[in-house]
């Protein structure tokens, strides 16, 4: 490193920067690897930490970008990154073996031996590396024990076989290794273990490697799993999410208040508990709100552990601060999320901004997400794109109205949809309008209501209602108010007026004569409400019964305006007795 531009601090004192967030959750500085090119001139570091009581590993590379230290590995050259100890391995005896292991603890472990050793670091990192400086060499494989060490072992293999190298492999079964064991768990159980024992363990014939072409995978072979959702049926961890509406249906809101539910890990609007109750970080990306006026106090007044929520805001590019940019920053961006270690949901708002060149191209759409996709794949977090129903798309699939081209739609595993209704007094309703790994109807009410965060300072945040069933079609279609819409709530009207005329009658009987006469019981429920149908308790118990009457028929007893009340339940009366499930909603 040039001595007139020496850095403002030592990479030591960057490294422990770095790790502020993973030593405050109790972890411990294990090493600080060194990679260094063929002069010997450092490239970048590895930072290593271990818990020392669930034995958890976090690792980050960093490097000198000229004037400062920065998070991240440098520009790679066109021939690949060096090797571990490379200046080591150019100096051996080009007749000694060459001990290529995963993990540079591994590889120093051996050296200190007096064994030549390399890695090129993680197990999925062979294909990055320059292996050149290995053609001609006697090459020894020695793999951890598990899949991830056989795999790297492969492509380490395949990588040094296009150079024309042939590669011995140690056969880790037969070291007596415990499971993911590796050089480093050999020489710890053997102390007195020399380069000489280690050059005589047993090897393993290798099979020929696979023919290029078309690979294909056994279903057999396949570790089948569950979907891991953070909330069931709405947002699954690794996953793609979109949420669009119309504007001025909260679209915004309703994420913050997602996001408050993670951090607290309170619960969902259907009452299912976040995370078992543990509650977890979440990243938000604006690109139209401002965090200070916006996004913070509406978080407020949904009850967020703001502690646990970050807005991501710029990055810093060679001492320059720029504005983050979903389209070209994910990488930054991951490094950010493992520091915080715990990130559960990922919302990026809008989910257009991540489109750097035409977003009504379907293969220029899927390319730009593909790096959200995978960083909810690594990060196990939901990520969640806000976007919006286009103009003039009233009637059609509410899928197909997300602005932009159908691949955002397409790469979604679940796409929500808001609405709010035409008529007055309506809630706002979430709807799901797809889902490929759920259930893929019903939805729920919502109101949007100001809530004051601290005297002069007031927010939107979201009032969750009562559960709602039938398809976002439907559902989207009645709130909209389309013409056959209206049409069909008119007729419900007539119908109930014509039906409750002769006096109350009970609810489970309104809703059988509801289904005999083709009326959808949602769309009785609004003309219930526009005829201002009064709604009594009759009776306790399993003989009790909820009556429907119009306000002007004769009546044996009070009726009260239809509301939620303690007889009726938190959603309204519904004709369910005390103690039993109810067969429906109001």
């Amino acid at each position: 490193m040039d001595a007139s531009n020496q850095p403002p601090e030592g990479r030591k004192e960057a490294a422990r920067r770095f790790s502020t967030g993973m030593l405050a959750k109790g972890y411990q500085p294990e090493a600080l690897h060194e990679y260094r090119d063929a002069n010997g001139e450092p490239v970048l570091w590895r930072i290593r930490l271990r818990h020392p009581e669930t034995g958890e590993k976090w690792m980050r590379p960093m490097h000198w970008n000229g004037s400062a230290y920065v998070l991240g590995e440098p520009p790679a050259p066109t021939d690949g990154r060096p090797l571990y100890r490379l200046p080591e391995l150019m100096a051996a005896d080009p007749s000694a073996p060459v001990f290529v292991v995963e993990g540079e603890k591994c590889a120093d472990v051996l050296h200190a031996l007096g064994l030549v050793a390399t890695t090129s670091g993680s197990a999925s990192s062979a294909n990055g590396a320059d292996w050149r400086p290995l053609k001609d060499r006697r090459v020894i494989l020695w793999p951890d024990h598990d899949d991830a060490g056989r795999k790297y072992a492969d492509d380490v293999r395949e990588r040094l076989r296009g150079l024309g190298t042939a590669c011995e492999c140690l056969d880790v079964v037969a070291l007596d290794l415990p499971e993911k064991g590796d050089a480093v768990d050999w020489i710890k159980a053997r102390p007195e273990a020399t380069a000489a024992d280690a050059l005589a363990l047993p090897r393993v014939t290798l099979p020929e490697p696979e023919r290029d072409g078309v690979q294909l995978v056994c279903m057999a072979d396949v570790e089948m799993r569950p979907v891991d959702w953070l909330w069931p049926g709405w947002l699954a961890r690794g996953k793609l999410h979109i949420l669009a509406g119309s504007p001025g249906t909260g679209k915004t809101t309703i994420a913050l208040a997602l996001a408050a539910t993670v951090s607290t890990g309170g619960r969902w609007p259907d009452g299912e508990r976040c995370g078992a109750g543990k509650p977890a970080s979440v990243l938000v990306w604006s690109g139209e709100d401002d965090p200070t006026d916006t996004i913070a106090p509406r978080l407020a007044a949904a009850g967020a552990d703001l502690s646990r929520v970050h807005a991501v805001d710029s990055v810093r590019i060679e001492g320059q601060r720029v504005a983050f940019d979903p389209a070209a920053h994910v990488p930054e961006l991951a490094a950010r999320m493992a520091e915080l270690g715990d990130v559960a949901l990922l919302i990026v708002d809008p989910i257009v901004s991540a489109v750097a060149g035409d977003s009504h191209k379907n293969g220029e759409v899927r390319r730009a997400l593909e790096p959200l996709v995978r960083l909810g794949q690594d990060f196990g977090c939901a990520v969640l794109g806000i976007s919006h129903f286009s103009k003039g798309t009233g009637g059609k699939d509410p899928t197909e109205r997300v602005t932009g081209s159908v691949a955002f739609g397409a790469l979604a595993r679940v796409v929500l949809g808001t609405v709010k209704p035409r008529e007055e007094g309506e809630p706002r309703l979430l709807v799901r309008t797809k889902a490929n790994i759920g259930p893929d109807s019903g939805g729920f009410a919502y109101d949007l209501r100001q809530e004051e965060v601290r005297p002069g300072l007031s927010a939107s945040r979201v009032v969750w209602g009562e559960a709602v069933e039938g398809s976002a079609r439907d559902l989207i279609g009645e709130a909209e108010g389309s013409d056959g819409e209206r049409q069909d709530r008119e007729d419900a009207v007539e119908w109930l007026a014509a039906t409750l005329d002769c006096g109350p009658m009970p609810s489970r009987q309104v809703k059988a004569a509801a289904d005999e006469a083709g009326h959808a019981w949602r769309t009785v429920q609004r003309a219930m409400r526009s005829l201002g149908v009064q709604v009594k308790r009759d009776g306790f118990g399993k003989d009790g019964k909820t009556l429907w009457a119009l306000p002007h028929s004769r009546q044996t007893g009070p009726l009260a305006p239809h509301a939620p009340h303690s007889e009726s339940g938190a959603t309204g009366a519904t004709g369910a007795n005390a103690g039993e499930p109810e067969v429906f909603d109001l």
